[in-house]
């Protein structure tokens, strides 16, 4: 009998709206072979919850009740998705996972770090990222950034173009985005040895390079 797979490494894209996180993460993931995944959504329940989550049609949500629900999709993503991809060897790159919950959940809307934390760790039964890659962005200029690419994908409607924003996050104001920010920054701070921070106010192959300068240097990814 051979011996079981190796445990596979995790890697976290994180930061605020429009920084590039996605696009980032599909790029490692592919350089890597591994399995990409996202969060809320990336399970079938975690699309329900997701439409909850993210759809502002779909009504008012307290700041309690988004925790939870996003504690949901955690847990159903982590025992899904992400564990068994780990277990087989694997590596596992996601778009969100606990520090998200912490900036947005935690400083975005007021409540009790501690009580954040305690929720995502049983939800996600422990399993912490073996690095948090924080893309960081002033949140006007990630906002304006997003508009000037709606705006040239969308230039040849006669101007009449339908607002395709229903993100109840992107549509929060100015001040929600600084908080995640600051929170986002102040977690990194705490805990240099699992996070990263880079830039993601520069051009995006340029951002890339420093992704690749960072794996290699934490994870020995090349």
């Amino acid at each position: 009998m051979g011996a079981a797979p190796a445990p596979g490494r995790f890697v976290v894209f994180e930061g605020g709206e429009s920084v590039g996180k996605s696009t980032q993460a599909a790029w490692l993931a592919t350089r890597r072979g591994a399995c990409l995944t996202f969060e809320p959504g990336d399970t079938r329940l975690g699309r329900e919850l997701r439409r909850l989550l993210l759809d502002e049609r779909a009504g008012g949500l307290s700041a309690v009740t988004e925790a939870l629900l996003m504690a949901a999709d955690r847990a159903q993503h982590v025992a899904e998705t992400i564990r068994p991809a780990l277990e087989a060897g694997r590596d596992v790159v996601c778009d969100r996972y606990i520090g998200s919950s912490l900036a947005y959940q935690g400083y975005g809307r007021g409540l009790r770090l501690d009580v954040v934390r305690e929720l995502s760790e049983i939800a996600a039964v422990g399993l912490w990222p073996d690095l948090m890659i924080l893309l960081d962005m002033d949140p006007l200029q990630a906002r304006a950034r997003d508009d000037a690419r709606d705006d040239a994908r969308d230039g040849a409607r006669d101007g009449a173009r339908e607002d395709a924003r229903s993100d109840r996050f992107e549509a929060l104001d100015e001040a929600f985005h600084r908080r995640v920010r600051d929170g986002y920054l102040e977690l990194a701070a705490a805990d240099p040895g699992r996070w990263a921070v880079i830039d993601a106010d520069r051009p995006a192959p340029v951002v890339r390079d420093d992704i690749a300068a960072v794996v290699a240097d934490r994870l020995g990814w090349k």
